[in-house]
């Protein structure tokens, strides 16, 4: 079992487990937002269903076994304000792997916070978790993402055109990975 010691601290950030009561408000702010779930898997939530999905077993601050999620609040350390969530599954332990994601209330896109709590989830997957790879997989059209990724310093090793029925159309996947060995080069060299 892992548990990373938290909160998680960075330069701007805290990420700490999410709450299942005192944090539905400030989720249901952005996953309420139709260009905030644009290209992430379930559609804008009611309030209800952001307090259903946040006091579900799915939502985790430990890794057990492989196919565990943890999911983590970003909040801004100056403010205390909940701006978004990332996510990190722990896929495979046969073959180290695991997945990142996240999602961030549009008010604070631009300034390098997913950048940074997925620097720190990376930590997690190459230094705790002791993983082999990790990959991200987004919306073609979803450019901004990209961008983060490439800064994480993942790179894109496929394009899948319309492999997926997604929200009522059929949308192309972006694949990227690293691997440990490239992250702590990329780490090393500053």
């Amino acid at each position: 079992m892992l548990r990373p010691d938290y909160p998680i601290v960075t330069e701007r950030l805290l990420l700490r487990p999410l709450d299942p009561v005192a944090d539905v408000d400030a989720v249901h702010a952005y996953q309420s937002l139709p260009d905030a779930v644009r290209y992430v898997p379930y559609g804008p939530r009611s309030r209800a269903d952001v307090a259903e999905n946040l006091a579900s077993s799915r939502i985790r601050s430990t890794f057990e076994t492989p196919g565990h999620t943890i999911s983590l609040a970003v909040v801004l350390r100056e403010s205390g304000a909940l701006i978004g969530d990332v996510m990190l599954v722990w896929s495979s332990e046969v073959h180290r792997r695991g997945e990142i994601g996240y999602i961030l209330h549009p008010d604070h896109h631009g300034h390098g916070y997913v950048t940074e709590a997925c620097e720190a989830l990376l930590h997690i997957a190459f230094e705790q978790l002791e993983l082999h790879r990790v990959v991200a997989r987004i919306d073609e059209r979803n450019a901004a993402s990209a961008a983060v990724l490439r800064r994480l310093g993942m790179r894109e090793e496929a394009r899948l055109v319309e492999n997926e029925w997604f929200k009522g159309e059929w949308t192309t996947e972006l694949d990227f990975a690293v691997l440990a060995r490239e992250w702590r080069e990329r780490r090393a060299a500053g």
